[in-house]
Parts: C-alpha cells; structure tokens; sequence
C-alpha cells in the first residue's frame, strides 16, 4: 500500500534518553534545511546541548523549542531519533507509547537486536523506518548512517589504543636511540577498518590489515598498509557488499594468520560484521595470552557480541598484560561531528522522498521498502 503524509508535516527531535547517548538526531543546519522545504521541526529543549548545540541556535534555524518530551512526541507526525525508543524515566513510560498511533519514525532501529522495540512499534501502528537498514547503493549513499558512524568508530579506537598503550606508535630518533615504530594489526577493512588504518599511520604506526573480502586489498594498500589475507575464492561478501560466512577450511585458515599477526602485534584493532550484525568470533582467549605483554585490543564488534572471546562490552579488561577494550557507541564520543554526520543522513532520506509538500511512503521504492521495519500494524520481514 502506498501513503502520502498529508502537508504540513511536523518532524519531533527528542533528547537521547539512552546512558552515554550524547548525540542529537537533527542539527541547527539541517533544520534550516527542513524547515526551507516547509516541514515543521519540533525540538525538545536541551537535546542539542550535549553535542555543543543551543536550543538559541534551533530557533535561529526556524525550529521550535518545546519543553517536555510527551508533547512533542504526541503531536509529531515524523520523529528522528539516534537510538530506538526506550523507556523514558522522566515520563514514565515507553517513548513508543507517547508517539502518535501511524506516525512514522526513523533511527538506528537494530530490530534483530531490540525486537522488543519492534513490537511495540508495531501494536502502536508506528511506519518505523530503521537507518541501518537503508540499502548500500548509489541513491542512499547520502543516507548511509553505518559509514559516518563507522568512519568516526575507527577514528576513535585508534586513539583509544594509542592511549592505552605504553609505548609510543611513532617511529622515534633520539640522543637515546631509536623507538621502533608500534605494530597495528586492523581485522576486517570496511569503512571502519580502512580509517582506523588511515589514523594509525598519520600516527606513525606500521599497519598490517586482513579481510575476508580479497576486493579491499587495494584500498588497504593505498592507505600505506601491508594486507594479509587468506583466500577465499568468489563470494566472499553479500550483494550489500558486507562480508558474508564462509566455509569451515577458510576460518581455520583464518584463525592460524590471526593467531600468528596477533602475537606479532602491539595493537588489535576487531571491526568485522557479517552482514553488518553479527560479530564473529575471531580472537581466542588462547591468541590474546600469546599477545605480548602491555599489548592493547580495542573490539569495535563489542556492541554485536565481540570479536574477541574475552571482551567484556562496555568494559576496559586485562589478561595476562593484554588490555581488552570494548567500547559501546564511540561515535557518541566526538558527538558534535557525530550529530552532523547524522543528521544530514536523517536529512537527506527525509527530503528525497519529500515531494509537492508531502512524504511519499511509496513501498515500491528499494530505500523504502529495506528501511521500513513496521508498517500498519505489522513487523516487515527483511
């Protein structure tokens, strides 16, 4: 079935509830730009003030500011939001629950992490659009969340690394003699992997990169790196372009290179997803206790279950002289640039469907029909 939201519409832009969510889901600048094709924006005060954003500077931007999360979300017929909705302490209830029965929603839904959400959803008859969801292809790629995400994940697990590590990750002339360079071994090169590589050789580390797709290992190289791979024949990724699961021979294979760039390393650094979900377990707790002493691994998979058998998500660990790191949502660490990148994806899919004053849910649309998750009651299967 095919819905025309009616003119007029109003977008609803709540502050993040979730711990550690420093995030907004619209900025300032894409406001004006929603406002410019004639949607109302409704901006609940203080959303914008953990990611350097003034309620003074939504006003500027043609925004409304409106106290108190109920409200907005009552009368919105669009809601963007970071995370998906949750229980809101301060309204005592479900945020799902104070939306308007048949607006529509988008976020980064995960709905095979948060079914419970989903369900919700769909019993309040919610079109729930999920951004991780949007297809890998040319039209989306300005609406492609997982890459502006992903791009400051690798960014920042660098860094984290660099911080944890007792040593330095340039190479070092002094009066005291050299300082080697810090070895970094990068597991999975997607948009993630690739700028962890970048960052660690601006820092001066000499990198080492593997993925099960044999395609990146130009792009490894480009970025000054040394790709280590084993072959795995055709089909090494899906038609969204993520890595997919391979054969049994092809892992162990897989597991004797890790085992042995791991204890060759002084930093780790786990990006990989099958089909941009699942973490694949890929360090064994027996790889880290043949890691070197003071070695760091920074497991950007956490969130998804780990890439390493011992990370704790969440949580920094230590075994044997190796520092685990399993961060949760470091793109809410640098989260003004995260919040623009953010925004001007949620922007960009709700303007390309914005047409002669209304949003055209047309469901023979590929973006539409991969993004929606709920629709008219009922769960949409992928």
């Amino acid at each position: 079935m095919r819905r025309i939201m009616r003119g007029e519409m109003k977008i609803a832009v709540v502050k993040e509830i979730r711990e550690g969510e420093k995030r907004v889901a619209a900025v300032p600048e894409s406001c004006k730009k929603l406002a410019k094709a004639g949607i109302q924006v409704g901006v609940e005060s203080g959303a914008g003030e953990a990611a350097f954003f003034p309620d003074d500077a939504y006003r500027e931007a043609g925004a409304t500011v409106e106290t108190g999360a109920a409200a907005l979300l009552g009368s919105a017929d669009f809601v963007l939001k970071a995370q998906p909705p949750a229980f809101h302490p301060t309204l005592g209830g479900h945020e799902a629950d104070r939306m308007r029965e048949g607006a529509m929603l988008l976020t980064t839904l995960a709905p095979g992490r948060y079914p419970e959400v989903v369900e919700k959803l769909a019993a309040r008859r919610i079109s729930a659009f999920s951004a991780d969801r949007i297809p890998r292809i040319s039209r989306a790629q300005s609406m492609d969340t997982l890459s502006s995400m992903a791009n400051i994940a690798g960014y920042k697990a660098v860094l984290i690394a660099a911080n944890l590590l007792p040593r330095y990750f340039p190479m070092l002339m002094t009066a005291a003699g050299t300082v080697f360079p810090a070895k970094v071994f990068v597991i999975g090169a997607g948009v993630a992997g690739l700028q962890a590589i970048a960052t660690a050789r601006r820092l001066g580390a000499a990198v080492e990169a593997t993925d099960t797709r044999p395609a990146v290992k130009e792009q490894v190289e480009s970025l000054g790196a040394r790709f280590a791979g084993v072959e795995a024949g055709e089909g090494a990724e899906d038609a969204s372009g993520y890595a997919r699961e391979l054969s049994a021979e092809f892992y162990r294979r897989q597991a004797e290179l890790l085992a042995e760039r791991c204890a060759a390393a002084d930093v780790v650094i786990t990006t990989a997803l099958i089909g941009g979900v699942k973490a694949p377990r890929l360090i064994t707790a027996e790889m880290v206790r043949a890691m070197k002493p003071g070695s760091v691994i920074v497991d950007l998979a956490a969130e998804a279950g780990g890439n390493c058998e011992l990370t704790r998500p969440g949580e920094t660990v230590a075994e044997r002289g190796v520092t685990i790191c399993g961060p949760l949502n470091l793109p809410s660490e640098l989260p003004q640039h995260a919040s623009i990148l953010y925004s001007r994806n949620l922007t960009s899919f709700v303007l390309a469907f914005w047409k002669d004053g209304k949003f055209d849910l047309d469901l023979e649309d590929e973006i539409l029909r991969a993004a929606l998750v709920t629709h008219e009651g009922k769960v949409r299967t992928p």
